[in-house]
């Protein structure tokens, strides 16, 4: 449904796309993910027709939007980061306005309020838009992204500046729209992307450093094997007879208490299993393993790895480890 070929794009002597790839399949929702100033903004602007490229093509519905834009737009529900509001209307008023503008040829009244209650804005209809709180007037802007049942919808930082409650009812929105749409969610915000996507795209300084399914993106960082182990016994002797292990990297105590058992974290040279060596080193102590899991690294960890380097990744997770320890 969108096919991003080898895209380029230059401001001055800065490069802000280097030859980028990536598509999204009908259906999906994707997540297109980096820091500040990677180049996520430049690629959605592309997309949308709203800024052209030095190279490469952008495809919607096998359609290039620098090529025929007109009818590429046609196909795109677009809601960049500040929603294209008019104040002074009322919500009513703001998305006739916008359906006239996109030549909606149906019953516009029939397809507003589906779109109304769809979004549930449906009871703040009268109501002028500059009186909105933020949260519906995020609303009001994906409403406006819908007029004219776009086969792809495009969020810029869609949840930007909004509350908690705000946000957990926008990501509900977002996946009930991926239902029945393409879905591209662009945004540095990374838990809304692991409650909503089914693929993560991720750009770092204008390159696209990984590809995967939101559940499989881990396999890109090649890091240490990590688990989370309750044993009973002396926690001073444990931590430094497991450290002394070949094979471990890491081992800490996180201060999380089970009756006579505490919660060790323990991780190894990559590719190495210890568990048989663990459980047989603290079975000669007489120190019995009652649960051991294995533990991923979280969006966060990879995100750091895929965006900067691993030791800081590392350095981060033990940090965070060590602080939720000391509590």
């Amino acid at each position: 449904m969108i096919k991003i070929q080898d895209l380029t794009k230059r401001y001055g002597e800065i490069k802000a796309l280097n030859s980028i790839s990536f598509t999204v399949e009908e259906g999906e929702v994707v997540g297109f993910l980096g820091p500040n100033g990677a180049g996520k903004s430049t690629t959605m602007n592309i997309l949308t027709g709203c800024l052209s490229c030095d190279s490469g093509t952008a495809e919607v519905g096998g359609i290039d939007i620098l090529a025929d834009p007109i009818r590429a737009k046609r196909q795109i529900g677009f809601l960049p980061e500040a929603p294209p509001l008019y104040l002074d209307m009322t919500v009513a008023e703001y998305l006739y306005f916008v359906a006239k503008l996109k030549s909606y040829d149906g019953d516009i009244k029939k397809h507003l309020d589906e779109i109304c209650e769809v979004t549930r804005i449906s009871h703040v209809k009268g109501r002028v838009i500059r009186n909105l709180s933020k949260g519906y007037r995020q609303r009001v802007g994906i409403a406006q992204a819908l007029v004219n049942n776009p086969q792809v919808l495009v969020f810029d930082e869609p949840t930007i500046g909004l509350d908690p409650k705000q946000i957990v009812e926008i990501r509900g929105l977002i996946k009930d729209l991926g239902r029945k749409h393409t879905v591209i969610l662009s945004t540095h915000i990374l838990p809304e992307v692991q409650a909503v996507c089914d693929r993560i795209v991720i750009i770092n300084k204008g390159v696209i450093v990984a590809n995967e399914k939101t559940e499989e993106i881990s396999r890109i960082v090649e890091g240490t094997r990590r688990m989370s182990v309750k044993i009973c016994g002396p926690t001073k002797e444990i931590t430094t007879t497991v450290r002394a292990m070949t094979g471990v990297t890491y081992a800490e105590a996180i201060g999380q208490q089970d009756m006579d058992s505490t919660t060790y974290i323990v991780e190894s040279e990559s590719g190495l299993d210890i568990r048989k060596s663990l459980f047989n080193t603290m079975a000669r102590n007489g120190w019995p393993i009652i649960g051991l899991e294995n533990v991923g690294m979280n969006l966060e960890d990879i995100f750091i790895a895929a965006t900067g380097d691993k030791q800081e990744t590392t350095k981060k997770s033990r940090n965070k480890r060590q602080q939720r320890g000391a509590k």
